[in-house]
């Protein structure tokens, strides 16, 4: 198996606020809506879609239950320190919870993380020492 993910599901409670966060929050464009399920343009990268959270771990065969940190956090890694800013502000007004504030992290870069609202960790980054970063922008 290679180092590769082919897409990302996300497991959602509320299909309707989930896109809502999403496409008007964030500026996401719904590439395909099949109604239990939606994928985002990917703009060359793994898609990123969303599924009914029961549906999907049915699906997977678990349990939709969970609570506290699931072990999975998605990284956005952009080209500058105000970039970080800006979409942890277009975050929290979409409605995030901002869980570590924008700052200089331990390992010299910058960067803040958030939670969508069904729970998911963002972690948005930024690093002038690293040339061979994956840009999402």
């Amino acid at each position: 198996m290679k180092a590769h993910v082919s897409s990302i599901l996300l497991g959602v409670r509320d299909m309707d606020r989930a896109k809502q966060f999403y496409t008007e929050g964030l500026g996401w464009k719904v590439k395909q809506d099949y109604g239990i399920s939606v994928f985002f343009e990917s703009d060359g990268a793994s898609p990123v879609g969303f599924y009914g959270r029961e549906g999907l771990a049915g699906l997977a065969g678990t349990s939709p239950e969970g609570s506290g940190f699931s072990g999975l956090v998605l990284t956005y890694v952009v080209r500058s320190e105000a970039r970080v800013d800006e979409v942890m502000a277009e975050a929290e007004k979409a409605g995030a919870t901002i869980l570590k504030p924008a700052g200089a992290l331990p390992w010299g870069g910058y960067g803040g993380t958030f939670a969508d609202p069904d729970g998911y960790i963002w972690s948005l980054g930024y690093s002038e020492q690293a040339q061979d970063q994956p840009y999402a922008e």
